[in-house]
């Protein structure tokens, strides 16, 4: 039960939307058919392109500047006249009358007069004198040899000597004259030397100074400096604009396609080829390798977009759209 209810609204589905795609089909159609263009011949094929707008250079006079007011300031004029003026007043100046010198000469104490005292040394003689530097003594010594021994049983010896006195010389100095001071007189040392000496002493004096004067050109005013209004008129430039001569539009224009390229049309273009003096390779009303060749190099030759098959390379080669085998075999 489920499964036929469900088979029945699916089929309900479908065919509603079948239903509203044919009525979307046939509006469009209908709305073709009412922009197709009016004259149409057997045989073309015709797109729909859009024709942008015409433009138009034209000139057109522009306000550059406006009007508009400037004042001018005129100068003031003057007339030149020559004066007498004093730059500097009368006025007193000190002068320094400098000093006088000469030269002269004078004796001058280096050193006063003086008096030293002189040191008389003492003096002294020698004098040799014999001295006992060691007065005689008694000592004992050991005796020695065998006439000092009574027996073998004689034990150590010991003799009493006398040793004399020792003398010794010196020398002394004795003293001759005695030491004493004396005073020296010193006389005074002068130097003669040359100085410079005031003749004259500076003195100062009053220097009148006379006023000074000096002729200038002064300036006198003839008529005061004034402000000058002037009118600036508008001030206009032609300027090449882009008018809009046709509005941009849509319009259906001839095309070639696969349609109306038939190949009755394509052997009556190898055939046009041929008589022009290109070799297409066989006339069988297939675009081939050969027949390409030819066809760009007549349209490279006459001038013509080079490539694609065009409406104005057919019309170039004098072929007809339309052309049916029968007539295909015609033109044989």
């Amino acid at each position: 039960m489920q499964s036929r209810l469900r088979l029945v609204i699916v089929s309900l589905l479908s065919t509603f939307l079948l239903s509203g795609l044919g009525v979307a089909q046939e509006r469009e159609t209908k709305a073709l058919k009412q922009l197709m263009p009016l004259e149409m011949k057997l045989g073309e094929c015709y797109a729909q392109v859009f024709v942008p707008a015409v433009f138009k250079t034209q000139e057109v006079e522009e306000l550059k500047r406006e009007a508009s007011e400037r004042f001018e300031i005129v100068p003031p004029k003057y007339e030149w006249s020559e004066q007498t003026v004093m730059v500097q007043e009368p006025t007193e100046r000190i002068e320094v009358v400098p000093a006088e010198y000469e030269w002269v000469e004078e004796k001058v104490l280096v050193k006063p007069a003086a008096s030293r005292v002189e040191v008389i040394e003492p003096q002294f003689e020698p004098v040799v004198a014999d001295m006992i530097a060691k007065p005689a003594h008694h000592v004992w010594k050991e005796g020695s040899g065998p006439f000092q021994r009574i027996n073998h049983a004689t034990g150590q010896i010991m003799c009493l000597l006398e040793q004399p006195a020792i003398h010794k010389k010196i020398t002394k100095y004795v003293l001759k004259t005695p030491g004493s001071t004396k005073s020296v007189e010193v006389p005074a040392q002068h130097e003669t030397v040359r100085k410079r000496v005031v003749k004259t002493p500076a003195s100062i004096r009053t220097v009148k100074v006379p006023a000074q004067y000096k002729v200038i050109k002064v300036a006198k005013l003839v008529s005061a400096a004034q402000a000058k209004r002037i009118v600036v008129p508008a001030e206009y430039q032609k300027v090449a604009k882009q008018v809009k001569v046709k509005e941009g539009r849509i319009e259906w224009q001839p095309v070639l396609c696969e349609t109306n390229v038939t190949p009755p049309v394509v052997a009556s273009l190898q055939r046009s080829l041929h008589r022009a003096g290109y070799d297409p390779g066989k006339i069988d009303g297939r675009i081939g390798k050969k027949t390409s060749v030819s066809l760009e190099a007549y349209q490279r030759d006459k001038g013509l977009p080079v490539g694609n098959l065009t409406l104005e390379t057919l019309k170039s080669l004098g072929v007809k759209l339309g052309l049916s085998e029968q007539d295909n075999g015609t033109n044989k």
